[in-house]
Parts: structure tokens; sequence; C-alpha cells
């Protein structure tokens, strides 16, 4: 007797057949679910939008002084925390992913400890580390350098809180690049740097990109501990998420959910412009030489 030949799942039933569920009101409780949870994260963020564009308040907010100036504070802060994220915090995602010794455990708690962190409390620790009569804050100030309540005081508060995601992305990404291949191409010649460039970099590049896009995100969207390290002076240390709160609380409703849009708007086309991009390619470096 021959077994009689199943028909191939067409792309439309495949797309219905969900693992662990039959069909049937099973299929539909799920997908009813997971639609309900998706209006409960996106809703807000349309009826956001659509508020701040129909009521003109989106308009008017982009011609107002005090919100292009944070804008660009903002976009021009959180460019510089990125590079210093990358600068320091993809060598240590390489240790934490290549390397095993007494304490990492320690460190690898360390580096996540600002991600639970209430950002108020990261803002206060780093104002008891670098403020004027903090732990450094006293040698630096006595050497003329003072980092509370400056522009490079936001930039650090940004950074101390956005750096976590990326490394955290970058050493998954890094534990995730077959070792032999990288053997392989130090057989054949190449240096460290030249394996890490053209096979670790673009092997792992989804897990660095994606980090790189939530690093800028949590940055962009930093409010307490800017705020507790850095103050809210207009022009100086006024992001935009800052100029949302200072809004809100001045009784100005239009302007804080114009100032929110388009806080929005420049997270959305960030994450729109790297997937169009491709996410593993952003960080390919092979291409440089």
């Amino acid at each position: 007797m021959t077994r009689e030949a199943r028909p191939e799942p067409t792309r439309e039933t495949a797309a219905i057949r969900l693992p662990g569920v039959s069909g049937g009101w099973g299929t539909r409780s799920l997908v009813g679910v997971a639609g309900l949870f998706g209006l409960f994260l996106g809703l807000p963020v349309v009826v956001l939008v659509g508020r701040a564009v129909v009521d003109g308040s989106l308009a008017r907010a982009l011609g107002a002084q005090v919100v292009l100036s944070a804008l660009a504070l903002s976009l021009g802060t959180t460019a510089v925390s990125l590079v210093l994220t990358v600068a320091f915090g993809l060598p240590l995602a390489l240790v934490l992913a290549r390397r095993r010794f007494r304490g990492s455990g320690w460190v690898e708690a360390i580096v996540d400890l600002p991600i639970i962190l209430p950002p108020a409390v990261a803002g206060l620790a780093l104002l008891l580390l670098l403020g004027r009569r903090g732990l450094l804050g006293g040698p630096l100030d006595a050497l003329g350098i003072e980092i509370p309540f400056t522009t490079l005081a936001v930039i650090l508060a940004q950074t101390f809180v956005s750096a976590p995601y990326f490394v955290r992305s970058a050493r998954t990404g890094i534990v995730g690049v077959d070792r032999d291949l990288e053997d392989a191409s130090r057989v054949d010649g190449a240096s460290e740097l030249q394996v890490f460039r053209h096979i670790t970099v673009p092997l792992a590049g989804t897990a660095l990109s994606a980090g790189l896009v939530m690093s800028w995100a949590r940055a962009l969207g930093e409010f307490g501990a800017t705020i507790m390290f850095a103050g809210n002076l207009a022009g100086k240390t006024q992001t935009l998420p800052l100029v949302v709160y200072g809004e809100f609380q001045g009784g100005d409703l239009d302007g804080s959910i114009a100032a929110a849009t388009i806080l929005v708007l420049a997270a959305l086309g960030v994450l729109i412009a790297v997937r169009a991009l491709h996410w593993g390619h952003v960080l390919d470096l092979r291409s440089l030489g």
C-alpha cells in the first residue's frame, strides 16, 4: 500500500497554524488576545500623534524655539552618548562574551544594574560621584572641571542608563558567532582586528544593530537621571523629554502633547530607517577595507 501524499501547506494555511494551537476557537482566541495587546501598545501613541496633528499643536511646536532647541540638544547628546557606548561598550561586551574570569558574574550584574535602577536613583548616584561634593567631583572641581548641570552631564546620564542595552545585546550576538570561523580566518593569516571586522562584527551584526537602536532610544527618552544630574536649563540641559514634562507642569497640555509627538516621530523615524537598511548590515565594516 502506498501512503497517500499530503498536499504541501500553502502560505495562507501556514500563516494560521500557530505552534501549540489546534485551530478553531483556540487560534481565534490567541489572535484576539494578541490583537488586543497590540492595540494596548499602539493605540495610546496613535491617539497622542493624532491629537497633536488635528488640533494644530504639532505645527505650532515645530516653530517654537524652545522645542527646536531641545530637539537639537537631544539629537546631539544622544549621538555623542551612542559613540561613547560603542567605543567603551563593545570592548566590554567582547570580554564578557569571550573570556570567563573570577568575578565575571559580578561584572555582568553591574552592567545590568542601570537597567533596573529607577532613573532618579541613577541620577542621584552620578551626582554623588561627580557632583562638586562627590567622590570625584571635588578633585575635578579643583582642576576647573565642572560636570553637573552641564551638557556633558546630559551625555553622561544618557550613557549611564542606555549603554547596558547595547552591551547586553552585543554580548549575546558575539557569543552566537561560531568560534571555528574565527579560528579558520586566523589560520589563513588574518590579524585579530581583521577577524573582528570581517568575521565577528558581520555575523553578530543583527544583535549589534538592535543594541544600538535600543540604546539610542533609551537615551533619547531619558528623563529622571538627566533632571537629577544635569537639571532643566533651557538651551543647555533641557532635552525634549524635559520639555514635555515642563510644558505639562506649566499647564500647557497642547505644548506637552506636541513635544511628545515630536519625540515619538523622531524615534519612529530612526526605527523605520534602521529596518529599511536591514539590521544586520548597519555595522558591517567589511567595506572599510
